[in-house]
């Protein structure tokens, strides 16, 4: 029974035809703040819902603030870890949220943000391979965030260790992946090749301009990602709408670069 709880709730964060993604995550807050894009939440995710996105990330708090009730409907993924950039340790995730209640908040999936190679790694790998028992016994998707962060990592987007910790997420029992995309095509496809659960790229730190973000969810997309999971590209734009139908003629209908960025310009 729980496999159907997970194709039902599934299919609240996906485009049906074309059977991939647009996440647009909002948990910064707690991370680093209420910063631009994210002081009135139910305007943002207003604007991304119009702009076509299936998904939206936030922490539980943020659910009660209006999630719901106005222009399209979206998807909802509550985010059950966390760490502040304050802490002594922002690369440590803690669980903040069980699958319990994030269901009682009208959760469609949850999200938990995995730091491979941290001090806490074992700590968090624990985390992880509970949190996904959980799921499976309610029923519910769960969307694993690896990165590669921690002394040992020179390069967060070398193909071999975004591969790996890739990787760690399917082998834990995640349903969807969120990774770095590793640069290029080639090398992004063995990653995909190597998760055996669908990838969605992150959309990383603000980026210099449009077409840098573009490019790589096309990159991404040829190389076999499922979609995108872009926050401060999309909620900190200055057209948070149409940035969002950018990606979203990338993401689902298989357009190009240009294509999308004549969105941008109407």
């Amino acid at each position: 029974m729980s496999e159907i709880g997970k194709k039902v709730r599934m299919e609240r964060i996906i485009n049906r035809k074309s059977r991939n993604m647009l996440i647009v995550p909002m948990d910064h807050g707690i991370s680093i703040g209420p910063v631009k894009g994210l002081v009135e939440m139910t305007d943002t995710i207003n604007k991304v819902a119009e702009g076509g996105a299936n998904a939206v990330l936030m922490q539980k708090g943020m659910v009660k603030h209006g999630h719901r009730g106005f222009g399209p409907d979206i998807g909802l993924i509550v985010h059950v870890s966390a760490s502040t950039s304050l802490g002594p340790d922002p690369d440590n995730k803690v669980t903040v949220c069980s699958v319990e209640r994030a269901i009682r908040y009208g959760a469609d999936a949850v999200s938990m943000h995995i730091n491979i190679a941290s001090e806490t790694e074992a700590d968090q790998l624990v985390e992880l391979g509970m949190l996904s028992e959980e799921c499976d016994y309610w029923g519910v998707p769960l969307v694993a965030m690896m990165y590669p962060r921690g002394k040992k990592v020179k390069n967060p987007h070398d193909p071999e260790t975004v591969a790996h910790v890739a990787r760690v997420g399917a082998e834990l029992g995640a349903d969807l992946v969120k990774t770095n995309y590793t640069g290029d095509e080639d090398s992004f496809k063995d990653v995909v090749r190597g998760c055996q659960v669908p990838v969605v790229i992150a959309g990383g730190p603000k980026a210099d301009t449009d077409r840098d973000i573009l490019e790589m969810v096309r990159g991404a997309m040829n190389a076999g990602a499922r979609g995108a999971a872009i926050g401060r590209n999309i909620f900190q734009h200055e057209d948070p709408t149409r940035m969002t139908r950018a990606v979203a003629v990338i993401v689902h209908e298989n357009g190009t670069v240009e294509e999308a960025l004549e969105v941008l310009q109407i």
